[in-house]
């Protein structure tokens, strides 16, 4: 069983309390790692260490060019422990070897993205308020500071490299606080970030619980921003904490997305697509299409095509490169989903495929849950309202596009959203209608490091990814250069300071 300390500037500490606790593999149940259980004085030694380095160390002050320089270097020691990294991502958090490979792959690709990213001009003239002999006007993006950064155990790499490589990019410290169900994976890519040419304190890593270590980090007085990406129920306690100094705050939260396809659509894309869509990674993905929204026109006909293609689907180890669908990543999670699955029945949804945990033997000691498949679906009823976070699937009838359009709009959430047409122009139309950050034409779950990611209403507040990533861990600041030699032509001199008229 591996072990791992906390990161704090720059050395592996124990947590000042001595305790640890343990990750577990979802698909056997056993240990996979004993990690130290870091509580409030750990979090403040590791905010100290963070505000040092902001405030008295090298790194806001280097070139971009050469943080970007450092920032390549731990992609290319991200690739280059990518075999290992894919191995405990898959043992700890039951990613399929499939899902594993190319998280760890798109992780360092993100991470060179935002190396790049780092040597981008960071002060530009306001040119129209500009006048040659007059002034300058300059704006410049600065650091925010000392960034908590706080993520979530579907994407256990890539969700921290969102989080670090933008934040680092910019100048800034950071207190990363992994998930309790995977620290490893974090700890894994903090021994690279440690063997890396960042100065230490730059970045510091906080296993622990979320009530102790990721509350104590964000009310932490000397913290300047949090980023968060997790649930809705926690981002808006955040959001509240953020409240009380007035932190920055980016908060990426749950989704519910309407996969909406129309009667036109090419029916066999269209049917892939959703099985992608909504059972991706088990279904325990923020952007997951869980609202199947089809035209009234081809429902009977997809639906048996896609609970025939379900059916199809391969539960089983996550580590064979056979299997579709891993575990779910807790027993806790397990619960939750069919929890769900029974609130859905008793609704009145009609449950044509799944709907319970697998009952074949070699499965057994693990937190599965069948494809499950709902049809009958009132866009009311629970299953179509919460985010399950399962492989859980509510099918919804429409007649016209103007409906289709409010029942995917019916939702307090809006992060994602797909349509599948050959008319180029309707769906266009219709994804300029969708309250949601990310819209796809005839794809699904595709994200590019080049784009934002966000979402709209209870889905959260600012963008990962993409120059808007970088933009959310800067402040803005105006310069002006005032070039007018003479004082008695400012502005102000007439109404200040210039000799009053003497009477007559």
């Amino acid at each position: 069983m591996r072990k791992y300390q906390l990161l704090i500037d720059g050395q592996f500490v124990s947590a000042a309390g001595g305790q640890t606790f343990e990750s577990v593999n979802p698909y056997t149940g056993d240990p996979v790692a004993r990690v130290a259980r870091g509580q409030k004085a750990d979090v403040d030694k590791a905010v100290a260490a963070a505000r040092k380095a902001f405030d008295e160390g090298p790194w806001p002050r280097l070139s971009g060019e050469e943080r970007g320089r450092i920032l390549k270097g731990i992609a290319e020691k991200i690739e280059a422990a990518s075999a290992d990294l894919v191995s405990l991502m898959i043992e700890e958090s039951g990613s399929t070897y499939r899902k594993a490979k190319g998280e760890v792959w798109l992780s360092g690709k993100n991470m060179g993205y935002f190396g790049k990213l780092a040597g981008r001009e960071t002060t530009k003239p306001i040119e129209s308020l500009s006048k040659p002999g007059v002034s300058q006007n300059l704006i410049a993006r600065e650091p925010i500071g000392v960034c908590a950064q706080i993520i979530p155990w579907n994407f256990p790499l890539q969700m921290a490299i969102w989080k670090l490589g933008p934040a680092l990019a910019a100048g800034n410290t950071v207190v990363l606080k992994p998930a309790e169900e995977t620290p490893a994976v974090a700890m894994e890519l903090a021994k690279i970030i440690a063997e890396s040419e960042l100065p230490p304190g730059v970045v510091n890593v906080i296993t622990g619980y979320g009530e102790e270590a990721g509350a104590a980090l964000a009310e932490h007085p000397d913290v300047d921003k949090i980023a968060f990406t997790g649930s809705t129920e926690i981002g808006k306690k955040l959001m509240g904490e953020a409240s009380h100094d007035l932190k920055r705050i980016t908060l990426e939260l749950g989704g519910k997305s309407a996969n909406i396809v129309f009667a036109d659509a090419d029916l066999e894309m269209a049917v892939d697509g959703a099985l992608y869509a909504a059972f991706f990674h088990s279904g325990q993905c923020c952007t997951a299409g869980t609202r199947l929204l089809l035209h009234d026109g081809i429902y009977d006909r997809f639906i048996s095509r896609f609970t025939e293609k379900a059916k199809a689907i391969r539960l089983g180890n996550p580590g064979d490169k056979g299997t579709d669908l891993g575990p779910l990543v807790s027993k806790k999670q397990q619960e939750r989903v069919l929890s769900y699955i029974e609130a859905g029945k008793k609704e009145g949804a009609r449950c044509v495929l799944g709907g319970k945990a697998p009952e074949q033997p070699e499965l057994s000691q693990g937190y599965f849950v069948e494809p499950t498949i709902f049809v009958d679906v009132d866009n009311t009823m629970t299953i179509a309202q919460e985010e399950i976070f399962g492989p859980v699937v509510s099918v919804i009838r429409f007649k016209t596009d103007e409906e289709a359009v409010r029942l995917a709009n019916q939702s307090k959430y809006g992060l994602a959203g797909a349509i599948w047409s050959q008319d180029a122009e309707k769906a266009m139309r219709i994804a300029r209608k969708l309250r949601a950050g990310t819209v796809w034409i005839n794809e699904y779950h595709l994200i590019s490091e080049k784009a934002p990611f966000g979402g709209y209403k209870q889905s959260g507040l600012g963008r990962e990814l993409g120059e808007d990533a970088l933009d959310e861990y800067t402040e803005i600041k105006h310069i002006h250069i005032d070039e007018i030699a003479d004082r008695s032509k400012k502005f102000w001199y007439d109404s200040v300071v210039a000799p009053s008229p003497q009477p007559a």
